[in-house]
């Protein structure tokens, strides 16, 4: 009886292996939530490209990847244990957090340079041009890019008017210029017929960087792995995503139906044309690159400014350069 049936245990046997395999292969797929900092759109392509080509599964993560917004406070969600990671909107900006006492480090750095700007009327050709007009600036550039134009170029705080994220009171008066981002508010000023200057900062020496990849220090310390995985993976994406952005512009359209082709394809051709992701540093080291003297820049601009206390944040508990040194994921 045995003998009989030997050839069926043997199939049973083989069956429960491929199951046991199969479930493995399953288990492998660590959970992986990254948290941007807006809605869906170019600026967040490299991360939705390693999602539509799937990047982060061959690196063994089953990543979602959440949109964040105006009334969103990503970091707090990440604190709460909703989020592993999340998109800093600059190194500068996670270095405040942490010294207000969430323990956050920065991991990666996709963005060389930092895509604000301010947006003049065309009479402006440069930064002098401004003093003595209106500048439009959100609260947050109060603790960020405002005490650096104030100290370079003389700015005061009795120009400032709020920035509501609308153009209309740019378009409306001549003597007014707004901040922006590089990618997405001249390209809006451009469609409603008027002609404009953008300055960036990036290029007059504001040293931060922008869209990182930001962590609890529980996070890199406990799930190093996963996060290695996640950085590797992503700036696979993003070296991807500016060869052919096709499969994450479908994604991002998804999450976020608002968001055309034509602003799509704006955005990419400005990323690539100012060497956002693989110029600077990390034409050479590799996309997603943090060297210690950018990172000592933004710290030092943050010290000098008082928009940090040193005695309350070191440097070196802000970032690692463990992720990315090793990683040249060259453009």
């Amino acid at each position: 009886m045995t003998t009989n049936n030997a050839p069926r245990l043997r199939k049973l046997g083989a069956a429960a292996l491929l199951a046991l395999g199969a479930a493995s292969t399953t288990h492998a797929q660590e959970k992986f939530i990254y948290m941007t900092n807006w809605y869906a759109q170019a600026e967040h392509g490299g991360f939705y490209q390693a999602l539509a080509t799937g990047l982060y599964k061959k690196h063994g993560l089953d990543v979602t990847v959440k949109m964040g917004g105006p009334q969103v406070n990503t970091v707090q969600m990440m604190a709460a244990g909703q989020a592993d990671c999340v998109m800093g909107s600059s190194d500068m900006q996670m270095i405040q957090v942490r010294e207000g006492g969430v323990p956050v480090t920065t991991v990666a750095a996709v963005f060389q340079k930092d895509p604000q700007v301010l947006i003049a009327h065309d009479d402006v050709k440069k930064f002098e041009d401004l003093k003595g007009k209106t500048i439009l600036i959100a609260s947050s550039a109060q603790r960020g890019f405002w005490p650096w134009l104030k100290a370079k170029y003389g700015f005061t705080d009795s120009q400032t008017r709020p920035y509501t994220f609308n153009i209309q009171p740019f378009v409306a008066d001549k003597n007014t210029a707004q901040q922006g981002y590089l990618t997405s508010e001249p390209f809006a000023i451009a469609k409603a017929g008027v002609k404009a200057t953008t300055l960036m900062f990036s290029d007059h020496g504001f040293p931060a960087y922008a869209t990182t990849v930001s962590c609890m220090e529980k996070t890199v310390k406990d799930r190093s792995a996963a996060v290695a995985a996640f950085v590797k993976a992503s700036m696979e994406g993003w070296k991807s995503y500016l060869n052919d952005p096709a499969p994450a512009n479908a994604l991002i359209k998804k999450d976020n139906p608002n968001m055309t082709d034509e602003q799509l394809n704006y955005s990419v051709a400005k990323l690539k044309e100012m060497g956002m992701v693989g110029g600077g540093d990390a034409a050479t080291l590799g996309i997603g690159i943090i060297t210690d003297a950018r990172a000592k820049a933004s710290y030092d601009f943050l010290v000098e400014s008082k928009l940090i206390d040193p005695a309350k944040v070191k440097l070196a508990d802000t970032y690692t350069t463990r992720f990315v040194k090793d990683l040249k994921v060259l453009p």
